[in-house]
């Protein structure tokens, strides 16, 4: 498996008047992204910048290639209307800490 980065902008459906957990269909979209980090194919995420409201948001999801890390945001309520792709990018992660074994 990959890694990939996407970058989540504001959507057409975003007001701008609210913050981002007060977004129409916010507790389905957390839901549903936290069935992807159950199932291991997001493995981090979230907003980008200090101010959690304002920017764009990433997610690093695993998958086989980036059209697959695409389908799997695909069900996401929010996707193509409070959030759309900006960006994806391959990852290739050469560090990272590793956890002592339980």
């Amino acid at each position: 498996m990959a890694h990939f980065l996407i970058t989540l902008g504001r959507g057409p459906e975003w007001d701008a008047q609210r913050g981002r957990r007060s977004q129409d269909g916010w507790d389905e979209h957390a839901a549903f992204m936290d069935d992807l980090v159950r199932r291991g194919v997001v493995l981090l995420g979230g907003p980008l910048g200090d101010d959690v409201d304002a920017g764009p948001a990433l997610v690093v999801v695993s998958a086989s290639d980036a059209a697959d890390a695409v389908e799997a945001l695909a069900d996401d309520p929010w996707h193509d209307s409070v959030l759309v792709t900006e960006r994806i990018d391959r990852w290739t992660l050469w560090l990272g800490m590793r956890l002592p074994p339980t």
